[in-house]
């Protein structure tokens, strides 16, 4: 972005991108702000990246009448931008008279959107699913219950492709999936709990979804594996990098409780199976004065559930949770894939109770044939990062959501979805239908000023023009006048 605005459209690429120039083209009334984002973003310096993820939250908080624009870069694009960044430099050392004759008369760019005015919607609809595994041995068989939210979250609807956060723990939860429904074929292998599989919509803005399913379960329904003995709730929630596991709660569970057997087995699977590893817990009670709660286990605490998220983050606030930034090079199928194996070999010791039938910490289940597919997580994780999935852009005929139905039911029973309207006051929103829109740059256009300036120039000229002729008339006439004989008189 040049020092001289002389343009009312500021472009600005991400490598220069800045809070600072971002709200220096605000204050000078910039007509609108076109940032150019690469076509490989993973290749991006990881500190721009970073700064950019942490700036993502204060461009949404803050309210502009200039509309922002975010392009994807290619040539005819980046030529623009370089013609237009070495006009406005140049003016750096020219005169304020310099400047405003370059101004006028310098070629430039007229960029013009088409596309018709953005209504807000007045209705939105959530679209969750669910699926299960029936235990065997009896009818009060305790539940466990898997979720994961399928939406993503970014400044820019359409660039929210949502890899890591949270395309890895969908991908995860089918992966689960796909491993316990081969378990629970065998009669040997049937294990004595239900196993319960949720896949929530609106994961990012307040885990509607989540909400309103357990309303229909907990308070409009006499029959549900809500409602009886639920051992615990796994959220996963951005499990495709790093060398960490973090099991958040809102009350540490208490010994002799399957939430602690989770925890516990959790810890032996980590240090006996993969001791590079770094597994902690972390302890947030739910602020309900928040707008937003921090993690989708609490939807379930607030109803008195056991639950927990685990993330390969330490904090809800990092910035890769909401970020068009969270593109598919930042999962890394390696580590989703050791993840997942970790999560299921400490579900399998906890509903086998193997620990207390002295099975050592290093036993696996899951091996040869019963091994976890980094194959199908990978193919899981492309599939998801092929297209958006902003909130707004995934309804009920979404591809997104009948893919998951479908691959929910190779592995499930009893597959349902579930419509819900969303509460636009939980938190307050408000989406809008345009997302897109097609920006035309015009060449070799004069700007505004140069009319102007043409119009003074013309009036000048016939003014001269006028004053000439009327000049040239008086100074006809006293010529004539000298030179005309006088008459003489006879």
């Amino acid at each position: 972005m040049a020092e001289v605005l002389s343009r009312r459209c500021v472009i600005m690429r991400l490598a220069d991108f800045s809070y600072d120039k971002y709200q220096k083209a605000l204050r000078q009334s910039a007509g609108a702000v076109v940032i150019i984002l690469p076509k490989n973003m993973s290749a991006m310096p990881q500190d721009i990246v970073q700064q950019f993820m942490e700036l993502e939250p204060e461009m949404l908080a803050t309210e502009t009448i200039v509309p922002v624009y975010f392009a994807m870069e290619d040539e005819e694009l980046l030529s623009i931008y370089l013609q237009t960044l070495t006009s406005s430099s140049s003016q750096g050392s020219l005169s304020a008279a310099e400047v405003l004759l370059h101004t006028a008369t310098a070629n430039g760019f007229q960029m013009v959107t088409s596309g018709a005015q953005s209504k807000a919607i007045s209705d939105w609809a959530i679209t969750s699913l669910e699926g299960r595994l029936a235990g065997v041995g009896g009818e009060d068989l305790p539940t466990i219950v898997v979720v994961a939210h399928y939406d993503s979250f970014g400044v820019a609807p359409w660039l929210s492709y949502g890899a890591d956060s949270n395309g890895s723990g969908v991908s995860m939860l089918l992966e689960l999936a796909r491993l316990f429904s081969k378990l629970y074929t065998y009669k040997r292998t049937h294990a004595a709990y239900n196993l319960l599989f949720f896949v929530s919509g609106g994961g990012k803005f307040n885990y509607q979804g989540t909400k309103r399913w357990l309303e229909d379960n907990l308070d409009h329904t006499d029959s549900s594996l809500l409602q009886d003995n639920v051992a615990f709730v796994l959220c996963l929630d951005t499990l495709g990098n790093g060398d960490s596991l973090h099991l958040h709660v809102s009350k540490p569970p208490k010994e002799g409780t399957p939430q602690f057997s989770l925890l516990k087995e959790l810890e032996m699977v980590v240090t006996s199976q993969y001791p590079e590893v770094k597994f902690s817990m972390v302890h947030k009670k739910i602020n309900l004065a928040d707008d937003m709660l921090a993690w989708e286990h609490e939807r379930f605490g607030i109803r008195r559930l056991p639950a927990f998220t685990l993330s390969h983050l330490p904090s809800h606030r990092l910035a890769q949770r909401s970020s068009i930034m969270d593109v598919r090079p930042h999962v890394d199928v390696k580590k989703l894939g050791r993840n997942t194996k970790v999560v299921a070999e400490a579900l399998a010791r906890v509903i086998y109770n193997l620990t207390e039938k002295g099975a050592p910490g290093d036993l696996q289940i899951f091996t040869e044939q019963m091994q976890v597919q980094e194959e199908h997580l990978s193919a899981v994780v492309d599939w998801l990062t092929a297209q958006p999935r902003a909130a707004q852009l995934v309804d009920k005929d979404s591809s997104v959501v009948s893919t998951l139905e479908y691959h929910l039911g190779r592995y499930l029973k009893d597959v349902k979805r579930h419509y819900v309207k969303a509460d636009k006051r939980d938190p307050e929103f408000v989406f809008y239908d345009q997302l897109k829109q097609t920006m035309n740059a015009y060449r070799f256009v004069k700007p505004a000023i140069f009319d102007l300036l043409l119009a003074v120039c013309i009036a000048a000229y016939l003014g001269m023009m006028y004053l000439a002729i009327q000049n040239f008339g008086v100074l006809y006439s006293v010529v004539r006048r000298i030179t005309q004989p006088k008459n003489k008189a006879h």
